[in-house]
C-alpha cells in the first residue's frame, strides 16, 4: 500500500486550472521529483498537500487517511514535514536552539516560554545535528552560518517531528553545485535509513537526475509524465512541453 495516495487532485483559480486532475502515489522510502516549467502546478499541488491550499476536486490520501479539509498543523501531527525554497529558521537563535524549539512544538510545548528552551531536549537536538552533519556548529548564531549550512539546520528542524513524509520545496535554491548535491544526498541517507517518503520540487536537473527514484512532470495543470530519471530523460512529451521541440536533458557535471 503507498505512504501517500493522489487522485484527481484539482484546482481552479477563476477560469485557470492550475491542477488539473492529477494521479500519483508514494512509497515510503522512496525519493520522488516532481518538475515542470513555471506555472506548471507544482507549488499549488505542494501547498493542497500540506493544507495551505483546499484541493476543489480530488483525494489526498496518507495511510489511509483524507487530508483535504484539514489544516497544516492536523497534518503536520499526522507526520508530514516541509521545507521551504527560502529557508524558514530563526536566525538570532543558535543552531541547536532552533532545533529544540522545533521538539518543543513537537512535544505541544511551544507555549511553555516561561521554561528556558536551551535546556530543552538538548542531547536529542544534538543528535539531529548529528544525523544533517552540523553538530560541530551546534551554538553558533544562525546568521553567521553559510546558506547550505543553513539548509541543514532546517532539514534537522524539518526531522524533529520524526516525519513520515516530507515535502521539499525547491530544497537546493541558492546553493552551488557541490552544495546541492551534497544535501540532496544527506537527503537520500535519511530516506533510506528512515523509511521516510520525500516529495520534493527541483529547477536543476543534475540534482533531479542523480538522486531521484522516480519523476513526475507537470505541464499547464496536468501530468504528462511519470517514471524513473531515464524513463523521463527519454520521454518525448517532456522533451516537447518542458524544454521545447529538439531540446533534450542533458547530463550536466558536478563539482
Amino acid at each position: 500500500m503507498s505512504l501517500l495516495t493522489v487522485t484527481g487532485l484539482g484546482k481552479h483559480f477563476g477560469g485557470v486550472k492550475a491542477v488539473d486532475g492529477i494521479d500519483f502515489s508514494l512509497n515510503a522510502g522512496e525519493l520522488l521529483a516532481l518538475i515542470g516549467p513555471n506555472g506548471a502546478g507544482k507549488s499549488t499541488t505542494f501547498n493542497m498537500l500540506n493544507g495551505q491550499l483546499r484541493a476543489d476536486v480530488g483525494s489526498i490520501q496518507f495511510q489511509g487517511k483524507e487530508l483535504i479539509g484539514l489544516e497544516p498543523r492536523e497534518i503536520w501531527r499526522y507526520g508530514v514535514g516541509r521545507t521551504f525554497q527560502i529557508a524558514q529558521v530563526f536566525l538570532s537563535f543558535s543552531v541547536v536552539e532552533n532545533v529544540q524549539l522545533a521538539l518543543l512544538s513537537n512535544d505541544k510545548k511551544i507555549f511553555a516560554f516561561w521554561k528556558k528552551a536551551s535546556a530543552y531536549r538538548r542531547d536529542d537536538a544534538m543528535a539531529l545535528l548529528e544525523m544533517v552533519g552540523i553538530a560541530n556548529q551546534a551554538d553558533r548564531p544562525c546568521h553567521q552560518l553559510a546558506y547550505g549550512d543553513i539548509k541543514r539546520v532546517e532539514l534537522a528542524i524539518a526531522m524533529a517531528n520524526e516525519p513520515k513524509l516530507l515535502l521539499m520545496d525547491e530544497p537546493t535554491a541558492g546553493m552551488a553545485p557541490k552544495e546541492r548535491n551534497a544535501l540532496m544526498a544527506l537527503t537520500k541517507e535519511l530516506v533510506v535509513k528512515n523509511n521516510i517518503a520525500v516529495l520534493f520540487t527541483e529547477h536543476s536537473m543534475d540534482v533531479v537526475f542523480a538522486h531521484a527514484d522516480r519523476i513526475i512532470v507537470l505541464a499547464r495543470g496536468r501530468l504528462i509524465a511519470q517514471g524513473t530519471p531515464l524513463e523521463i530523460r527519454d520521454h518525448p512529451k517532456v522533451q516537447e512541453v518542458y524544454f521545447g521541440t529538439g531540446k533534450t536533458f542533458e547530463k550536466k557535471e558536478t563539482t
